[in-house]
């Protein structure tokens, strides 16, 4: 995987060097970081919204908040710090449509509505299962034989992930709860893929901002701004030993659990393939769990530990199978045009 991503940069070098974006040398350890970096972000995004929808938000407003908020934020910085990461050719528009579309609004929207008919458990579950995708793609439609420790790996981390949410407490099934919840996996696992091909081939801070651009005008879609309860910013949340106004939690939100949480793991997604950094990323909800613990006060029960620890045994067996050889069948082209 590494050595194709390698021979893919190469590539692009020597074709054009003004027009494709090369990316750096991989280093796994670096991309490891980053990605635990960007679940811890992101897992700490429920605990920091929370008080704001106890304040009288919707999960629905708080998510349009977050993402026009980062949005702005992107457009502004990148801007006016590196506005050249801003060109998009036309042939990269379509990439930057499913980054925004599917990994940005799409996770959410469908994990939402499932939310809606399926316990919280089983939806985040559902959600969850995207490594599992992300490993079939790259074994099934990339032909990449993955070791088999990568594949136990990735069945520990599910297995700690269905325990720590215990799924089988108020179990039951709606068809179209679990529709949405398999097509919130779907949009984790694209927004890994996506993302994988956009860090490679275009600046990945572009992507990034036309992207949750994109996605910002999707969620308004469901969510309209005119229908936000602006009142409610002004209100003081419980959120632990302090009081801050609402509009400041989603402001933390919006930059912690989603700028900084996106730019990382794009940045992770140059220095590991797709199917480890989603097996690693599955660390955001042990990152949720422990952050509502301290912050909220909500309690861990032993099976919930006890399905941290197999989560986070298991993702780390697929980091170590990362130093493993892979055997490639067809590369993979490294520029959406080929």
């Amino acid at each position: 995987m590494h050595g194709r991503t390698r021979l893919s940069a190469a590539g692009d070098t020597e074709r054009v060097a003004t027009t494709v974006h090369t990316p750096p040398t991989s280093h796994p350890t670096r991309g490891t970081v980053l990605i635990l970096a960007s679940s811890l972000c992101f897992g700490v995004s429920g605990p920091i919204a929370k008080p704001a929808m106890q304040a009288g938000m919707t999960a629905e407003q708080v998510t349009a908040a977050r993402i026009a908020i980062a949005a702005l934020v992107l457009l502004i910085g990148v801007g006016l710090s590196q506005p050249s990461a801003l060109r998009i050719r036309r042939t990269q528009w379509r990439l930057v449509a499913g980054y925004g579309l599917l990994g940005v609004s799409g996770i959410q929207l469908c994990y939402f509505f499932a939310v809606s008919r399926l316990p919280v458990g089983i939806a985040l579950l559902l959600e969850y299962l995207s490594p599992v995708l992300v490993a079939l793609w790259v074994r099934l439609i990339r032909r990449t034989v993955l070791p088999q420790l990568m594949w136990l790996g990735t069945g520990l981390a599910v297995l700690g992930l269905a325990t720590m949410v215990q799924v089988w407490h108020g179990l039951r099934l709606d068809a179209l709860g679990l529709l949405a919840g398999v097509a919130a996996a779907c949009c984790s696992a694209a927004y890994f893929l996506i993302g994988e091909r956009g860090a490679h081939t275009m600046n990945p801070l572009g992507l990034v901002t036309w992207g949750m651009l994109l996605g910002a005008v999707a969620v308004a879609v469901v969510s309209p701004p005119w229908r936000m309860p602006f009142e409610v910013f002004d209100a003081r949340a419980e959120f632990g030993p302090w009081q801050p106004p609402v509009w400041a939690l989603l402001l933390a939100v919006a930059l912690l659990a989603t700028v900084l949480a996106y730019l990382s793991g794009i940045a992770a997604l140059r220095h590991l393939p797709p199917n480890v950094a989603s097996v690693l990323a599955l660390a955001e909800p042990v990152v949720a769990t422990v952050a509502a613990w301290l912050l909220l006060g909500e309690t861990l029960t032993p099976i919930q530990l006890v399905g941290a620890a197999v989560l986070l045994s298991g993702a780390a067996i697929v980091q170590r199978a990362t130093s493993r050889p892979t055997t490639v069948a067809e590369p993979l082209p490294s520029d959406p045009r080929e």
